[in-house]
């Protein structure tokens, strides 16, 4: 009997130490998982936020300092008295930029939706890699305005990519790497631009600062396949440790083309508040940020844009880092919020009504808190409430209203721009 006993204890023992190693080794795997989710938000945006910047410097370095090639951050002034300046826009080569930074992405979400669930995940990320090294390499290496605009192209593709196939995988995990994601392409625009800008500031050339950057997608590619965890999830496969059996058999299932048509309008609750928070945000940032010039500060004109520029990636990083702390269900209240400051900063440009460029920052932060809020908890919500035989198609399809708004705020902001730059404004 005490033998029996033994041999029963040391079976019980054993299965505890078994069940201890299995919770270790899933807590690893899921640490894994969140930092390779962050990564790839980071590395995915980082050549979307670098290129248009580097494009523009490598561009002005080749046609020499008595260019008048601009992108649209830059405007020039001359000044008849200490109170009075007319700003000059140059539609051509702004036009271009914006158009070869959003419409290739605007395509890529448009069409690929339908049949990206096709492809073996290794073989996008493979794709979403290339494009980023490409946009790297092109621009660096360019002599032709048409060169530095196909790098653009370039890096859009891949971000588009990017944004649809790495949150259709995060249906296959643990709903936690939902924010993981959000945070990392928050953290791009605040990194992209801070080591873009502290290469060029320690000596580097655009072109060698850019050629240094291809590391970015080679960690990627690391991310995917040296630290996120594949023993169970493998292409088409679910993370057991995340997802029900049962939605398992689910995510088999495969949707027709109909099928996928008739889903379209169920998105809209989504699709249509983050497209107009996008809407709001980008046509502030494109039309109105370098208008909203005060004299008499310790920072030059140019650069009061580039700390708007900043304030505002700030305040998306650390929204799109917060929904495991605020969930926001009412989405539709985040447009109403981001047209406020639309209408309040275009009252400004025209009327000069805030005295302090420091009220400005704080209205740019609170403009960038509301698009991070608007992304991240769009694809949170979804991530809880669309079925999961559903979950990756219609979360790639969503990722549309993002670049819907966007397009169209360029639409909106080129030629009001160029209107408001010919005006004689007080400034």
């Amino acid at each position: 009997m005490l033998a029996q006993q033994r041999i029963e204890d040391d079976t019980v023992g054993s299965e505890d130490y078994q069940d201890l190693i299995a919770r270790n080794a899933e807590k690893i795997a899921n640490r894994r998982n969140l930092a390779a989710f962050w990564i790839f938000g980071l590395c995915n945006n980082f050549a979307y936020v670098v290129m248009l910047s580097a494009a523009h410097d490598i561009l002005k370095e080749e046609e020499g300092p008595s260019s008048n090639s601009t992108n649209s951050s830059s405007f020039s002034t001359t000044t008849e008295s200490p109170d009075l300046s007319y700003l000059q826009c140059n539609t051509v080569s702004t036009g271009a930029i914006l158009l070869a930074d959003i419409l290739p992405t605007l395509l890529v979400k448009l069409t690929f939706p339908f049949f990206l669930e096709k492809i073996p995940y290794g073989v996008k990320i493979s794709l979403i890699s290339g494009f980023a090294l490409s946009s790297f390499l092109i621009v660096a290496l360019a002599h032709e305005v048409w060169l530095s605009i196909l790098g653009v192209v370039c890096a859009s593709i891949g971000a588009g990519l990017g944004e649809i196939t790495f949150l259709s995988l995060t249906t296959f995990y643990n709903r936690n790497v939902v924010s993981m994601w959000s945070s990392g392409t928050g953290g791009a625009g605040v990194f992209g631009a801070l080591v873009y800008a502290g290469f060029t500031s320690a000596g580097l050339s655009p072109r060698n600062s850019l050629l240094i950057m291809i590391v970015i997608p080679v960690l990627m590619m690391i991310s995917y396949f040296a630290i996120l965890t594949k023993s169970v999830q493998k292409e088409k496969k679910v993370d057991d440790s995340t997802l029900l059996l049962e939605e398992e058999k689910q995510k088999k299932v495969a949707l027709s083309f109909k099928q996928k048509l008739k889903l379209i309008p169920s998105l809209f609750k989504y699709m249509i508040p983050l497209t107009l928070v996008y809407f709001g945000e980008y046509f502030i940032n494109q039309g109105l940020h370098e208008l909203l010039y005060f004299n008499g500060q310790w920072l030059s004109k140019s650069e009061q844009y580039r700390w708007y520029q900043v304030d505002y990636q700030i305040g998306v990083f650390i929204s799109r880092s917060s929904v495991n702390l605020i969930h926001i269900k009412a989405l539709w209240v985040l447009p109403i919020l981001q047209f406020v400051n639309l209408a309040l900063l275009t009252c400004q440009v025209f009327y000069r009504f805030i005295p302090n460029i420091w009220i400005v920052f704080v209205i740019v932060l609170w403009e960038g808190l509301l698009g991070g809020a608007a992304y991240v908890n769009t694809f949170f919500r979804m991530t809880n409430e669309v079925p999961a035989d559903k979950r990756e198609y219609c979360i790639g399809v969503a990722c549309l209203g993002d670049s819907v708004g966007i397009a169209l705020a360029g639409v909106a902001a080129i030629p009001s721009h160029n209107s408001i730059c010919n005006l004689h404004l007080k400034m």
